[in-house]
């Protein structure tokens, strides 16, 4: 009789993870159609809507501005307060300011692209699947971040003055140094990546085996790594930012 329920257990323990594994099959999945000869897919459409609901934010929140701020006006100066005050540490605050525009957006777009991952039928629903859960997209905030490090660096030191620093202080180091500049992007995409989509794997498989309490825990987590991880994302930016625009290199 042992052997029966062991035997039942194994194959109840098969079948969760056979649909566990459905649930994130949907990172895979096809284009929704096909737009000027080129595939959207449900990233694309879901990171339009995030787009839309920074626009329509920024747009509320600036349409009537006022000298003693309310409602969403106050609410967006504290995150921008905040948000400058963390800046600041690495940039100064002069160039935290200058380069807070970049930066909060930045931030806002991911955070919110980690909370859609938080949202039912998130990866499951056609058009709807968290954006920094696939790899093409958090590569592609990093080659952002990449292009805008170097050309904020030659905009402020000049072209000659900003190369010279990779053979600096002695000549040989310029391979190494080259290399970090291609490594500190990579690092970027993967962290964000590996953790948002670890994160839903790992909320999908909850919801087979305890489909009740342990998924709002879950959650309740994922809500903590989703501001964690748009936080290291956009302070290791400015951090990079710092090092090329300074003058000693």
């Amino acid at each position: 009789m042992w052997y029966s329920l062991l035997l039942a257990s194994v194959e109840e323990g098969a079948k969760a993870g056979e649909s566990a594994g459905q649930a994130g099959a949907h990172h895979g999945s096809g284009p929704l159609f096909h737009l000027f000869g080129l595939e959207v897919t449900s990233e694309i459409t879901t990171m339009w809507a995030i787009m839309a609901v920074i626009i329509v934010l920024a747009f509320l929140s600036t349409r009537n501005l006022k000298r003693v701020p309310s409602g969403l006006q106050n609410a967006m100066e504290m995150v921008l307060d905040g948000l400058h005050g963390i800046y600041s540490a690495t940039l100064g605050e002069k160039k935290a300011w200058k380069y807070l525009p970049f930066l909060g957006s930045m931030f806002l777009f991911i955070i919110i692209a980690n909370y859609s991952g938080l949202i039912p039928g998130a990866g499951m629903l056609p058009g709807f699947t968290p954006p920094t859960s696939n790899l093409s997209v958090t590569v592609g905030l990093a080659v952002i971040v990449f292009l805008m490090t170097h050309y904020s660096g030659m905009r402020q030191n000049g072209v000659g003055g900003y190369l010279k620093h990779f053979i600096e202080p002695v000549p040989f180091l310029l391979p190494i140094n080259v290399l970090e500049e291609f490594v500190k992007p990579l690092s970027l995409s993967l962290r964000l990546y590996g953790n948002i989509y670890g994160e839903e794997m790992v909320l999908a498989t909850m919801l087979v085996l305890i489909p009740m309490f342990l998924p709002i825990s879950i959650m309740g987590l994922g809500l903590i790594f989703g501001f964690i991880q748009a936080f290291i994302f956009t302070l290791l930016t400015s951090l990079y930012i710092s090092t090329a625009t300074s003058g000693g290199h």
